[in-house]
This record gives structure tokens, C-alpha cells and sequence, in this order.
């Protein structure tokens, strides 16, 4: 048998070359996990229920005899579930703190001939990690603009020129604002999102400047991690300037495909903040399949409360890229020279 603990660091790194198993129950691995982990619980949720009453109400010996006979029968099947994964004969196993599941599994898979990776104090351990280093100094770079500039556009076509890229809404499977859900694609929970924008970050290098676009706290569902928002509301915004015409046709490509009725529910989400009059027009305009009066009736409140949220911030740390080229690449262009010239 071949064991061999790891800190969270090494675990992660080692988890870049090696498969790594989750053998928490699969409620915990919904709630968050480490990214490219795959589940292999030694519990369901109601076994796991099960025994901490037992541990609770009889000790330890009994909860433990009880999780065995749980396991005995499903022994070979973990074995078999390894195989199917990974012909590497290394792996990582971890569960919630490091405890008996992950040596469980660890001394299972040992005795075939696995050598098993452990992560010391599990899970939570590892949260730890992530939550301490979203307080690590980052250079980031804040892209700023109106609702329709194409900001995220924008900033895959500085990926591909090379420069270091969070894409903060693509983690979080959501477009921002009141519309960013009509994909009807689930969002992960925001300890998932905390995850795997950590598991990001890893990958860059955090002296080198590294484009993000302004966002609000909350995307969709999920929250931004308070360390990486304070940092965001704190560093260089650069502003780029779309006119409203080409931000409307833009708009109105990229959602003119949704439904009419999503629309109009995601027009009526918003309808306190627009007002009755806007709300009216907006709703109107869908029906009579005018996006783009619909458009620039909802534009005059997300512009209204960009400009407001500008206003906030400190001017000291506020560019404008003027005057804004047309293309996305040749705005990125443009950025990639203020990446370099700029006093971060």
C-alpha cells in the first residue's frame, strides 16, 4: 500500500497531472468541489445521515460497524469505478476533512496496486486555501462600458492576443444584468463559482496584469468573492465607448433568438427599477416583435445606472479609451498598449 499526504498546494498541483476523487456524499460534491475532481461517494446523502445519527446516539463503534457493512458490498464496484476513469496507477482521493472516508478509499485502492495521493484535512482544508488567496494582490485591469459594448468579446480577443483574461461571467454561466439568465443554462452555487474562479487564477500570473470586466457583486445567482471585489473596485477601469445605435444592434443579435416571453419576464423583473412608462413601452415593443424600441427603452436605465456607478469610483483611477475603435479586435489592440503603459 502506497499513501502519501498532501498540503492543499501540492495537492492541487499534483491534481494537474493526476485524477482526483471526491468520495464526499453527492449533495457536499453539488454544493462545491474542486475543479475536474469526479465524484466516487462512499455514501449516499441518506447513508451518511444515517450514520452521523448513529454517531451521535451510540458512539463511535457503532457508526463505524454500520458504515462498513454500507461498504462491504460496493468494494469491487469502487475499484471498478477508479478503472473505468484512469490507467494511471496514481490518484488523489480527498473527502470533508481528511478523515476515515478518503482513508477508506486510500487503503482500498492501495491494495490493488494504487498509489493514492491524500489531501490533509480534506475538503475544508482546501477552502481554506482558496478563500485565503483570493486576499493575494492581483494586477487586474477593469474593462468598463455600457451595457452592449461587447465587452466580453472584447476580452477574448485580448486572450487571444495573449493577454491574461478573468471571465468572471463565464464562470458563472450568466450574460449579467436582469437578461444574463435567458440561456436557461445552470448557474453554479457561489461556493462552486468561488472554485473554479480560483482554479483560474492559478493559471495566471498574478504580477502581470489580468483584464476583468466590470460587475456588480452579484452575477445572476452567485456572488463575487469579497476579496476579488475589493480588489476589482480598486484597480484601473478603463472605459471604452460603443455608441447606442451599434450597442442596440448588437443587443438586439444577440438575444433576438430568446423567446418573446422570456423577454417580457425579464422586462417585468426589472419593471420597479424602469418605471411604469418604460416597463409599458418595453413590454409593447416585444409584443409587436420591436426589439429594438424594447432595447433602447431598457438602455436608459442600465445606462443610467452605469454612469451612476462610475460617479463612485475614485476619477484618479478612471481612463477612457477615446477614441474607441469600431472592431472588438482593434479595441483590444488598443487595450493591449494600456495593459503595458499603464501604472497598476
Amino acid at each position: 500500500m502506497s499513501q502519501r499526504p498532501y498540503t492543499p498546494e501540492l495537492f492541487l498541483q499534483q491534481a494537474t497531472r493526476h485524477p482526483v476523487f471526491d468520495v464526499r456524499t453527492p449533495s457536499e460534491f453539488r454544493k462545491g468541489h474542486i475543479p475536474g475532481a469526479r465524484n466516487l461517494p462512499l455514501f449516499s446523502d441518506e447513508e451518511r445521515h444515517e450514520i452521523g445519527l448513529l454517531y451521535k446516539q451510540q458512539g463511535r463503534e457503532p457508526a463505524v460497524l454500520r458504515g462498513l457493512e454500507m461498504v462491504g458490498p460496493r468494494l469491487t464496484e469502487y475499484i471498478r469505478q477508479v478503472q473505468a476513469v484512469t490507467d494511471s496507477r496514481q490518484v488523489l482521493v480527498h473527502c470533508w476533512r481528511g478523515g476515515m472516508r478518503s482513508a477508506s478509499l486510500a487503503w482500498l485502492l492501495g491494495q490493488v496496486g494504487y498509489r493514492v495521493g491524500l489531501l490533509q484535512g480534506g475538503y475544508k482544508a482546501y477552502r481554506k486555501c482558496v478563500l485565503a488567496d483570493y486576499e493575494k494582490p492581483l494586477q487586474l485591469l477593469v474593462l468598463g462600458g455600457m451595457t452592449g459594448s461587447g465587452k466580453t468579446e472584447i476580452l477574448h480577443s485580448l486572450q487571444q492576443r495573449g493577454q491574461q483574461v478573468l471571465d468572471l461571467e463565464g464562470l458563472a454561466c450568466h450574460r449579467g444584468s436582469a437578461f444574463g439568465a435567458l440561456d436557461d443554462v445552470e448557474q453554479p452555487t457561489t461556493e462552486q463559482f468561488e472554485n473554479d474562479v480560483h482554479a483560474v487564477l492559478q493559471t495566471l500570473q498574478p504580477e502581470q496584469p489580468i483584464w476583468v470586466e466590470d460587475e456588480s457583486r452579484r452575477i445572476g445567482s452567485v456572488i463575487v468573492n469579497d476579496g476579488l471585489f475589493r480588489q476589482m473596485r480598486n484597480a484601473p477601469l478603463v472605459c471604452i465607448h460603443v455608441s447606442r445605435e451599434a450597442r442596440v444592434e448588437r443587443l438586439c443579435n444577440d438575444y433576438g433568438s430568446v423567446s418573446p416571453e422570456k423577454l417580457a419576464g425579464a422586462v417585468s423583473n426589472i419593471s420597479k427599477r424602469l418605471g411604469g412608462e418604460k416597463t409599458r413601452l418595453a413590454l409593447q415593443a416585444i409584443a409587436d416583435g420591436d426589439y429594438a424600441t424594447a432595447t433602447h427603452a431598457v438602455l436608459d436605465y442600465y445606462d443610467k445606472t452605469y454612469l451612476y456607478g462610475i460617479s463612485k469610483r475614485n476619477p484618479d483611477r478612471v481612463m477612457d479609451l477615446d477614441p474607441t475603435p469600431e472592431s472588438p479586435g482593434a479595441i483590444a489592440a488598443a487595450l493591449g498598449k494600456i495593459a503595458r503603459d499603464v501604472q497598476l
